[in-house]
C-alpha cells in the first residue's frame, strides 16, 4: 500500500513538472507565432497546462469557487484597468514614455504599462522572456477565473443574467459614491457570483482598494465578467498580442548592454575602474543602512538596537529617515544612478575611501587608496534578466581604443527566496543551483557558510537551491519532490542559476574577469510554499524580513572588508 501511494506521489509530481514544460515550450511557440486569444483554441494548452498544475500561489483555481488571495496577488503584479481590455499588447520600449500616455506602475511589479485606448493595454517588456512568462501565467489565471464568473452567472444562450449580476452591474456603474448599506448589499450580490462568503469579501475589500479606486474589487469581478460574458455570447475573444520589436529585441541584451555601459562610465569618469570591485545584488536601501545610519541618525532618530533602526528606516512614514541616510551616503561617497535604461535596476556605488569608519559598526584596516574596495550595488533582476545584466557588466570597458577589465574581487547575491526546510524570515545559504526542468546544475563554493551566521539570532539551511522558472508555477507535490530527493533542495528562487552562468563564463570561459573571483549567495525566506497561508499570496514579510536582511548585509561586508 506504501508502495502504490508513494508512485501517485511521484506520477503527480512528474505531472506538474511535465505541465511546467509544456507551459514554457507553448509560450515560446506563442510569442514566435505574434498573438494568441489566451480563452480560445491557441490559448488552450496554457490554459490546460495551468489547471492541470494548480500552482499554490493560485489557490482554487482548479474549483468551482473563485480564488480571492490569488486574484490579488495577480492584479498587484498587473497594470490597473487590465480588467477593462479586450486587446493587451506586449511591446519593446517603443516610446511612449514621451508620448501623452500616462505610464501605469503595478504596485508589485516595476514595469511601464499604457492605457491606448478603452479597450487596449500595452505592458513594455525590458527585463526579457522571465517577465513575458511571469505576465502570461498570471493572464491566464485572470482569464481562467473570469469565465468562472461568466458560468455562475449566465442563465441562457441568450445571455440572460441573474439577479445577482444585475444588481453588481448596477453598483459599479453608478456614478454615486457608495454607502456602507449600499456597498454590503453589492458585497453579498458579488460574494453568490464568486461562490464565496460575505466574511470572505469583506475581509478581502480593503486589500483591493486604492485611494482612487475605493471599491476596486467589485469593479474587478464586474469587468472580468462581463468581457467573460461576451466571449461566451458574442465570441469576442480577448487577445494577446507581441509588438514585432519586442519579438526582434529579445534576447540581444540591449537594455542589459545599456545599463552596463553607463555604471562602467560612471567608474571611469570618478577614476574608479582600477579599484578593487565588489559587486552585490541586493535591494536599494541595506547597504547604505549598514554603512551610514549609524552616523546619520542621532537623538531621538537613533535606537539602542540597531534593528531597530534598521526596522524604523523600513516604514513608509519614516521618509525624513531615510532622507538623512541618504544625505549623508551622498556626501561620503556614494554615487547613485536611477535606471534609465529599462532594465528597471538601479545603482549605487560607494567608494569606501570616502567612508569615515569610526561612525560604522563596521571595520575598514586598509589605508592604501589604490587597494580600497568600491562596491557596485545593484538592485534585484528579474529571472533570465539576471544573467544578461551580470554578463554585460562583467565585460572589459573600451577607454582610449583599449579594452580595460575590471578588477571583480568578489560577486555577492542577496535575495528573497522561498523555503522548502524552515519558515518566512530564515536565511538559506546554498552550496549549489540546479535549474528547473533541466538537469543543468550550478555547484560553486560559497564564501558565506551555515557558521558565519550561527550567533546572528536567525535561523540558517544549507543545501542545494532550485532557480524556478516562475514562481507562480510551483506546486506542493513538486515542491515535496526538491525537498525529499537526493537533490536536498532548501529553497526556490528565480535568478541564481542565472547569476552563476554569467560569473562562470566571465571568470572561466571568456576570461573577462579573475578566474578567482570570490562568490557568495544567501536568500531569506519570503515566504514557504508548502506551507498553506506561507506562500507569496499570503502578504508579504512585513518587519520580520528586516533582520535577515541586514544579518546577511553585514556578513558580507565584514567578509569583504576583511577579505
Amino acid at each position: 500500500m506504501r508502495t502504490t501511494k508513494k508512485e501517485q506521489g511521484r506520477t503527480r509530481a512528474q505531472e506538474s513538472s511535465s505541465a511546467i514544460e509544456r507551459m514554457y515550450i507553448t509560450m515560446r511557440h506563442l510569442f514566435n507565432r505574434g498573438f494568441y486569444k489566451p480563452m480560445g483554441v491557441s490559448g488552450e494548452t496554457l490554459r490546460e497546462a495551468l489547471l492541470l498544475l494548480r500552482p499554490e500561489i493560485y489557490g482554487s483555481i482548479g474549483e468551482e469557487k473563485a480564488e480571492l488571495e490569488g486574484l490579488l496577488y495577480v492584479v498587484d503584479r498587473l497594470p490597473q484597468g487590465i480588467e477593462e481590455c479586450t486587446f493587451i499588447n506586449l511591446t519593446s520600449d517603443e516610446g511612449y514614455a514621451n508620448s501623452h500616455f500616462k505610464a501605469i506602475i503595478p504596485p508589485k511589479r516595476r514595469r511601464n504599462c499604457y492605457r491606448i485606448d478603452d479597450e487596449q493595454m500595452n505592458i513594455e517588456i525590458t527585463r526579457g522572456r522571465s517577465e513575458i512568462y511571469d505576465i502570461l501565467t498570471h493572464l491566464t489565471f485572470l482569464f481562467v477565473e473570469s469565465h468562472k464568473i461568466s458560468k455562475r452567472v449566465i442563465i441562457d444562450e441568450d445571455g440572460s443574467t441573474v439577479r445577482d449580476w444585475q444588481k453588481l452591474e448596477n453598483a459599479v456603474l453608478s456614478s454615486n459614491k457608495l454607502t456602507q448599506k449600499e456597498r454590503e448589499i453589492a458585497i453579498t450580490h458579488t460574494a453568490n457570483i464568486l461562490g464565496r462568503t460575505f466574511h470572505e469579501l469583506t475581509d478581502a475589500y480593503p486589500k483591493f482598494a486604492t485611494e482612487s479606486q475605493p471599491e476596486r474589487l467589485l469593479h474587478i469581478v464586474y469587468w472580468l465578467g462581463k468581457l467573460a460574458i461576451e466571449e461566451t455570447i458574442n465570441n469576442v475573444k480577448r487577445t494577446i498580442t507581441f509588438s514585432p520589436v519586442l519579438r526582434e529585441r529579445l534576447g540581444h541584451h540591449i537594455h542589459g548592454e545599456i545599463w552596463a555601459d553607463t555604471i562602467k562610465t560612471a567608474l571611469h569618469k570618478n577614476g574608479l575602474l582600477e579599484r578593487p570591485i565588489h559587486i552585490i545584488s541586493a535591494n536599494m536601501h541595506s547597504v547604505m543602512n549598514s554603512l551610514f545610519a549609524k552616523g546619520a541618525l542621532k537623538g531621538a532618530d537613533a535606537k539602542k538596537d540597531i534593528f531597530q533602526t534598521y526596522e524604523a528606516l523600513s516604514e513608509s512614514k519614516n521618509g525624513h529617515l531615510r532622507s538623512k541616510v541618504e544625505k549623508l551616503a551622498l556626501q561620503n561617497g556614494m554615487i547613485t544612478i536611477k535606471d534609465t535604461s529599462g532594465t528597471n535596476i538601479d545603482i549605487q556605488i560607494f567608494d569606501t575611501d570616502q567612508i569615515d569608519f569610526s561612525k560604522t559598526d563596521l571595520k575598514y584596516l586598509e589605508e592604501a587608496k589604490e587597494k580600497k574596495a568600491v562596491l557596485i550595488v545593484m538592485d534585484y533582476a528579474f529571472g533570465e534578466q539576471a544573467y544578461e545584466t551580470l554578463d554585460e557588466l562583467l565585460k572589459p570597458i573600451t577607454v582610449k581604443d583599449e579594452d580595460v577589465h575590471l578588477n571583480v574581487k568578489s560577486i555577492s547575491i542577496m535575495g528573497k527566496a522561498g523555503i522548502l526546510q524552515g519558515g518566512k524570515g530564515d536565511v538559506m545559504i546554498p552550496n549549489a543551483h540546479i535549474f528547473e526542468g533541466t538537469a543543468d546544475n550550478y555547484p560553486f563554493k560559497n564564501e558565506l557558510s551555515k557558521d558565519d551566521l550561527l550567533d546572528c539570532g536567525v535561523s540558517v539551511v544549507e543545501g542545494t537551491m532550485v532557480t524556478v522558472l516562475g514562481t507562480s508555477l510551483q506546486n506542493k507535490e513538486i515542491l515535496k519532490f526538491f525537498k525529499k530527493s537526493t537533490w536536498n533542495v532548501i529553497g526556490l528562487e528565480m535568478e541564481g542559476a542565472h547569476y552563476q552562468k554569467a560569473i562562470q563564463a566571465a571568470s572561466r570561459v571568456r576570461g573577462n574577469i579573475n578566474e578567482d573571483v570570490k562568490v557568495r549567495y544567501a536568500y531569506y525566506a519570503s515566504d514557504n510554499p508548502l506551507e498553506t497561508g506561507g506562500t507569496l499570496a499570503s502578504g508579504g514579510l512585513g518587519t520580520s524580513g528586516v533582520k535577515p536582511t541586514y544579518v546577511i548585509t553585514k556578513k558580507i561586508i565584514e567578509q569583504i572588508f576583511n577579505s
